[in-house]
């Protein structure tokens, strides 16, 4: 995410867009892009997302700066990327969230075994350590909507984009991006998958998602600390970053998803 920080104050020669109304695209700026799009002020994009949404126009999602654009448009550019429906297809044979542990067991798997015999069993025990830690006393706080602003500084970016997919459900949103299947980021249909029943279960709803990040909320929260828990396990499964570049510890994830209505992830 580091690597998108400066590019539209270059691009933009440091201004601010003066217009109070979301903008349509310019054709350059929809070149490559193959969902209807508008242009808003950085701190007025979860105000419009808020009016777009309840419009039942499509599913509109905040994409980040010119440069996190640049860089989806990009991905959708590729060739013999697979259809939506086969995404969702594949989406719908996955059970989640054993679906992402099993994936979990297979990589420790993988990884002991390119190891002598001897040492596999020692390299299995230490790949995959849950930092479960203690429950905390203060509670750790949790990004709201992050792709509107610079990431270090949190001054709203000057102009981002929001894009309308054609569907109701922001589950599929990963499908029509083909978002996923990098590093230790999952494939587009386990996204889907997991947001599907994340939705299902917590209300969750994709908010803003960039090149390598999403915004999601809920209107549901876990009850108990068992609840928490368990969904603190099921994220760090399903992004370790949270957790190991981010709270620390599977319990102050937990704690942070008991209190607040927004959900992290970055995948680096």
């Amino acid at each position: 995410m580091k690597g998108l920080i400066g590019s539209l104050v270059a691009a933009l020669g440091g201004s601010r867009a003066a217009a109070e109304e979301p903008t349509s695209a310019t054709i350059e700026e929809k070149a490559g892009f193959p969902f209807p799009l508008i242009a808003v002020r950085g701190e007025q994009a979860l105000a419009q997302w808020e009016r777009m949404r309840a419009d039942g126009d499509g599913y509109p999602v905040i994409l980040g700066d010119d440069e996190a654009l640049g860089m989806i448009t990009e991905v959708l550019g590729l060739e013999e990327l697979p259809p939506v429906e086969t995404t969702l297809a594949k989406a719908a044979g996955i059970s989640f969230p054993d679906h992402i542990f099993e994936m979990r067991r297979k990589a420790e798997a993988e990884y002991a075994a390119s190891y002598p015999e001897d040492y596999a069993e020692e390299v299995a025990e230490g790949f995959y350590q849950e930092p479960v830690g203690e429950w905390p006393t203060v509670v750790p706080a949790s990004p709201a909507l992050t792709v509107h602003a610079d990431i270090l500084t949190g001054q709203p970016f000057a102009r981002v984009s929001i894009a309308t997919f054609p569907t109701q459900n922001g589950w599929e949103v990963p499908a029509y991006l083909s978002w996923g299947g990098w590093n230790a980021n999952p494939h587009p249909e386990v996204h889907v998958a997991a947001l599907k029943v994340w939705n299902e279960r917590y209300g969750a709803e994709l908010v803003g998602i960039s090149s390598d990040c999403m915004n999601i909320r809920v209107s549901r929260s876990p009850t108990g600390r068992g609840e928490a828990m368990a969904l603190a396990r099921e994220q760090y499964a399903y992004c370790e970053d949270i957790v190991d570049q981010g709270v620390e510890t599977i319990s102050n994830l937990a704690a942070s998803l008991s209190a607040s209505k927004w959900w992290y992830f970055w995948w680096d």
